[in-house]
């Protein structure tokens, strides 16, 4: 373990600053006084039926072959978005896209989506490549998100390529992230991400 910090105390960092950091996801949240674990998360699964999951399932299937999906905003326009969207509309609850939070100077920018409900949140952050990475933004957006006054007690979090999806979970009293073992690919895990997505909110 390397005794010079990573980050500097007079500095400012974006949420995207952590993508960019070449740690690891251990070192970077250490510093922020958080530890990390790579477990199989016991995510929260609704019961009850969600409407119009086969149509959407139908559009994506329909409209993969015919979209090039090599950037950031093609994979959260086409794979993306359709999905919290149904989410919300499932749950009655708003989907902020480019979310501006700001908690200090080491922890501030925008988030591509939030969704928030009574007691929980889920906040996804997209990206053309690299989960990995992508998950130590996630996890200081995480971090930042429960720092804020009226924090709910469920913190979740997924970082996806579109295709894929890997949820992250914040226990605030252990201040500890775990990173799920498990994936979630579109189309053909789309009832079980939206279930689990509508459990964590429901």
């Amino acid at each position: 373990m390397s005794e010079n910090k990573i980050l500097q105390a007079d500095a400012s960092y974006t949420f995207r600053s952590y993508f960019e950091l070449p740690n690891d996801t251990d070192e970077i949240l250490a510093e922020l006084g958080y530890s990390f674990a790579l477990a199989r998360l016991d995510l929260p699964r609704t019961n009850r039926e969600i409407d119009r999951l086969p149509e959407l399932r139908q559009q994506l299937e329909e409209t993969l072959p015919y979209v090039s999906l090599n950037s950031e905003a093609a994979k959260r326009e086409i794979l993306i978005a359709p999905v919290l969207a149904r989410v919300a509309v499932t749950c009655r609850l708003m989907l902020r896209i480019e979310y501006p939070l700001k908690v200090s100077d080491q922890l501030q920018g925008t988030l591509d989506y939030l969704m928030r409900a009574k007691h929980s949140l889920v906040v996804v952050e997209a990206k053309r490549d690299d989960l990995t990475r992508g998950f130590t933004q996630l996890a200081a957006e995480m971090i930042a998100l429960s720092m804020l006054d009226d924090a709910p007690e469920i913190l979740y979090g997924a970082v996806t390529m579109g295709h894929i999806w890997v949820f992250g979970h914040l226990a605030p009293q252990t201040r500890l992230i775990t990173r799920d073992m498990s994936a979630y690919q579109l189309p053909d895990d789309l009832e079980e991400l939206v279930g689990i997505l509508v459990g964590i909110l429901e």
